[in-house]
């Protein structure tokens, strides 16, 4: 008896030159293994600014508020991302909002990026604008993203799958994209490539309606 998936891990292990990291769907040789992202935490600005676009704007329930277990004058807030998985925040009241530009530079966060409902699309862009945020809508190759910024300036990207894509598939699939992509001799991974690799794993192509986008980079 075969493993299918084994066999599908051999055939999405390609890079594009000798000398790149390996990209593949399995699980490398490791002393341990994560199976999921638990929470990241950042340091935020006051209370009610976060809670006013974490939970009111983008729809996260808040479901713990206690203080800081290592600072105890600092309050942390845990808001349940919509998979069970945590983003937090450590605030202060006596902390100001900033809408500037982060400081970039290795180390910092580039910018966070949460999935959203393909059928939610469209409504979540006329909500940023009713809340006057302002936002950019790009067509990504393999996924379409809305980015946005926070209250302080963080880079938020509202991103969805172009396909219905099983969760416990999408790494398979992308490595297997990206095999197709590298063979094809293209510099990104583009619709072609996903379809493609949907297809050879027998997992259908559904795509979803979503508005058309302009292709470019919004960050």
């Amino acid at each position: 008896m075969t493993d299918d998936r084994a066999s599908t891990d051999d055939r999405a292990s390609t890079t594009a030159d000798p000398s790149d990291p390996e990209v593949a769907a399995r699980s490398p040789e490791s002393a341990f293994h994560t199976v999921g992202t638990d929470h990241v935490t950042l340091i935020g600005s006051n209370v009610a600014e976060t809670v006013a676009f974490y939970r009111d704007l983008l729809g996260m329930a808040l479901v713990l508020r206690q203080p800081n277990l290592d600072q105890p004058e600092v309050t942390h807030l845990f808001f349940d991302t919509g998979d069970g998985r945590m983003l937090t925040f450590f605030v202060q009241e006596d902390r100001d909002s900033h809408r500037g530009p982060q400081r970039p530079g290795v180390g910092a966060v580039h910018h966070l990026a949460f999935r959203i409902d393909p059928d939610r699309f469209a409504a979540v862009e006329r909500n940023l604008a009713d809340a006057g945020h302002r936002y950019n809508g790009f067509d990504r190759g393999v996924f379409h993203s809305i980015y946005t910024t926070d209250h302080n300036g963080l880079v938020i990207e509202l991103a969805t799958d172009k396909w219905a894509i099983p969760d416990d598939r999408r790494g398979e699939v992308l490595a297997l994209a990206h095999t197709k992509r590298v063979d094809a001799g293209a510099e990104y991974a583009g619709e072609e490539h996903v379809e493609a690799a949907l297809e050879e794993l027998g997992l259908g192509v559904e795509r979803y309606d979503l508005p058309d986008s302009a292709t470019g980079t919004g960050v």
